[in-house]
């Protein structure tokens, strides 16, 4: 019997730490210099973050919200949240939302982002949404280009959300994809 090298599947508690040190080094390339002072004003590092995760994952909030990670061998390389969508003009029973997309700087390239993809799409489906949204920043070419390239595409929705103390601002858009046939 052979076992898969790549797979995708539901987080579990114990992925938290690996899901905690992506999403750092993530923020390191987003935010750059800026990423320590960031940190320190929310009080975060990485153990606190590992153990956010891990309260998260063993107590999902409601049935309908998940995270997946995808898998190169037993490592986690990326992980997503999915859920119902909470935008003001969304039919939470039929919307569902991609919250967090994100793989590992590192493995970019691998297919884990299309595996992983995949996977909250048919995670999505099996929950009963008819159409899933993604917010992606606007200034992220590469998520954009990977969803759009994917299938996905911007519904005319943006917004702005700006940071605890109104100084930077982050410009989204809102990608779309029916997920019925």
């Amino acid at each position: 019997m052979t076992t898969s090298d790549v797979s995708a599947r539901v987080a579990w508690p114990a992925d938290a730490g690996s899901i905690a040190a992506i999403q750092l080094r993530s923020w390191a390339v987003r935010y750059g210099d800026r990423l320590p002072a960031l940190l320190d004003e929310r009080g975060i590092d990485e153990p606190a973050l590992a153990e956010a995760w891990r309260q998260t994952l063993a107590r999902p909030p409601e049935a309908r919200r998940r995270a997946l990670v995808a898998l190169a061998h037993d490592r986690v390389v990326a992980f997503a949240l999915t859920g119902p969508a909470t935008d003001p003009d969304a039919d939470p029973s039929a919307d569902g939302e991609v919250a967090e997309f994100t793989v590992a700087p590192d493995e970019t390239g691998g297919g884990h982002g299309s595996r992983l993809l995949q996977a909250c799409v048919d995670t999505l489906r099996v929950d009963g949404f008819a159409r899933a949204v993604c917010w992606v920043d606007a200034s992220d070419d590469t998520l954009r280009g990977f969803l759009t390239g994917a299938g996905w595409g911007p519904d005319g929705a943006s917004r702005e959300l700006a940071d605890d103390a109104g100084d930077e601002s982050v410009k989204q858009v809102r990608l779309h994809t029916a997920l019925t046939d």
